[in-house]
């Protein structure tokens, strides 16, 4: 199932993607007088039930032909695929050849760093530079969300608490990223990690057989394959899950490829500017657009 969030009359309301278009599940359980999940949030935490309200609704607003019940994307205003995680967590030189561009040691466990809430944003949303930062970058990241409370899980079963994947965009200001031995100023601005404009729910979704891609400005940058990470997703979630305990609705940011500019030489490095359009895409899961500012 393609899940998203977006914004109608002044709140954040769940839908579903569909051949007819998105799905207004506050709507359309109101249409039905019955009860459904009102965020993502809650779909997450009542699991299976609530999958399988969603999946009723939008069987029984199509068998019915009612399709005011529906909105098209066109003009659509999307909120951040998650509203608020209790916790961001990004994993750091995930793949070798980004590691070796940015000149750092390539990991042997997972290397942890964290996003604030205030960094959400959502697809087509657009992404203000920070004063002063003069650095600023991209990375397209495959993202998941958790499912479900994990606490010391094995790597055979990490997958298994995976809720859904989504589509990410690290934005990183390097000036103010490097500035400190700390990565956290230059990674927590607001707005400096989209996610969006879907979650896809496991059940649809092989983490390790995935292409991820960037462009800006129409030109690609980045373009690499999940199973050429490190550490893959059921690695990360039970090593995470070793030191804290993840719940339900928190996300992970997996790790960027090679083709970020602070990987390109001196030279060559041209920081992104007001204006830039950064597009990350990953098959099966949908493309993420923001503008910087």
């Amino acid at each position: 199932m393609k899940l998203l969030q977006f914004i109608s009359q002044g709140e954040v309301r769940l839908g579903v993607k569909t051949d007819q278009g998105i799905l207004d599940v506050k709507k359309a359980a109101q249409r039905f007088e019955t009860s459904a999940p009102a965020s993502l949030q809650e779909l997450i935490l009542q699991e299976s039930t609530g999958l399988e309200v969603v999946n009723s609704l939008v069987g029984r607003a199509s068998e019915n032909g009612l399709e005011d019940l529906f909105l098209q994307e066109e003009g659509l205003t999307y909120a951040p695929a998650v509203s608020n995680p209790e916790k961001i967590i990004c994993v750091g030189l995930n793949y070798i050849n980004h590691a070796k561009e940015s000149k750092m040691e390539v990991p042997t466990t997972p290397v942890l760093f964290s996003k604030f809430n205030n960094a959400l944003a959502a697809h087509q949303d657009t992404v203000a530079i920070p004063e002063g930062a003069e650095q600023m970058d991209y990375e397209a990241e495959l993202v998941l969300v958790i499912g479900k409370t994990a606490k010391n899980v094995s790597e055979e079963e990490a997958l298994s608490y995976v809720f859904g994947y989504s589509v990410g965009n690290d934005i990183s200001a390097r000036d103010l990223q490097f500035r400190t031995g700390q990565w956290l100023l230059g990674k927590s601005p607001d707005g400096f990690a989209p996610v969006g404009p879907y979650l896809v729910t496991s059940d649809e979704v092989d983490p390790n057989n995935l292409t991820v891609e960037c462009r800006v400005n129409g030109e690609l940058r980045q373009s690499a394959h999940t199973k050429d990470m490190i550490f893959n997703c059921a690695t990360i979630i039970s090593y995470a899950s070793k030191y804290m305990t993840l719940k339900p609705g928190d996300v992970i940011y997996t790790g960027t490829p090679d083709g970020v500019i602070l990987g390109y030489s001196k030279e060559e490095q041209v920081w992104l500017k007001s204006g830039d359009e950064m597009v990350i895409s990953i098959e099966s899961l949908g493309e993420l657009k923001n503008t910087l500012q």
